[in-house]
């Protein structure tokens, strides 16, 4: 029988993993579907993704799937092929491909969860399935023009520090969970209004606004496949790209560069700067934004009091 979880450290797969020179790409995906058998489901797909060295994060739930995974070039048609053969839910799945294929994941790590995405939603009555009207690029940036369209951006803050649509509303929260609490309360005004949700790829949109309409609001609209959507369907289609700065991703690339816009600023001098780093005490590990001077002023710390400690002061 075949392993079914990792036997190899962090340390030494992350070393392999800048060592291997296979082409990849990466990728994302996510689907809500009924999944009966979770855990069945899960080693289904570990087994497979193991066997074709697919790396990345796989969440499996009873309401869906959702990956973001590296996946070696060579076998990219196995896994369509593989997605298509596993359920016949997944054979209109839209598979996103990423802005940039700098090396993303170095272990392959496939969980049963609660949820595909933690939303805290406990109501008997919500249905995940009404969900709000997919928009392409065309119609997001001809949206984006109209004074009376809202958009609002459903990632967190950190996301949206360093990249966002002019004029999205940030919902400031650290987690999605805790988003929707907020979201419905701070909207209360425009339940009339023509309202926009985006996120990276379109999981925590398709779930927010199904949300927002079982509490009400008229006229709610996603784009479809989130940022990275827009981005590749503005490019097939020539239109001008209006996503400012970096799109953040939650993986070794840490950030994907959309436009040159500088949006954001060191948290050490203010000076603009878009580049996070965790601080290199392991006992702090702050997720902060430091341009290059401070990086080496502050040896990549985010403060002098770390900087110290890990030069054993």
């Amino acid at each position: 029988m075949s392993r079914l979880h990792n036997i190899l450290s962090k340390k030494e797969l992350k070393k392999r993993m800048y060592l291997d020179t296979t082409e990849r790409l990466t990728l994302s995906f996510y689907k809500y579907f009924n999944i009966i058998n979770t855990q069945e489901y899960r080693n289904k797909i570990y087994k497979q993704f193991l066997k074709y060295n697919i790396l990345g994060r796989v969440y499996i739930a009873e309401e869906g799937i959702n990956a973001q995974i590296s996946v070696p070039l060579k076998n990219f048609t196995f896994l369509k092929n593989f997605l298509f053969q596993l359920s016949s839910s997944l054979h209109d799945i839209v598979i996103n491909k990423a802005l940039s294929n700098q090396k993303s994941f170095w272990v392959l790590s496939v969980k049963v969860k609660k949820n595909i995405v933690a939303d805290g939603i406990q109501d008997f009555f919500f249905n995940p399935h009404d969900v709000g009207i997919y928009i392409n690029a065309q119609e997001v940036n001809l949206m984006l023009k109209d004074q009376n369209v809202i958009f609002i951006d459903m990632r967190n803050s950190y996301e949206y520090k360093i990249g966002h649509f002019e004029h999205a509303i940030e919902i400031k929260s650290t987690t999605f969970r805790e988003q929707l609490k907020k979201l419905v309360k701070k909207m209360e005004y425009a339940k009339h209004k023509r309202i926009v949700l985006y996120c990276t790829g379109g999981i925590r949109c398709e779930k927010a606004t199904a949300w927002m309409r079982f509490h009400d609001f008229k006229y709610i609209y996603h784009i479809k496949g989130g940022i990275i959507g827009y981005i590749h369907n503005a490019k097939k289609n020539n239109l001008p790209i209006l996503f400012k700065g970096k799109n953040f991703v939650f993986d070794n690339r840490m950030s994907e560069k959309v436009s040159d816009d500088v949006i954001a600023f060191c948290q050490q001098c203010k000076n603009p700067s878009d580049v996070y780093v965790n601080c290199r005490n392991d006992l702090c590990h702050l997720l902060f934004i430091q341009c290059k001077d401070c990086a080496v002023k502050f040896n990549y710390c985010c403060s002098k009091e770390c900087m110290k400690k890990i030069k054993g002061f």
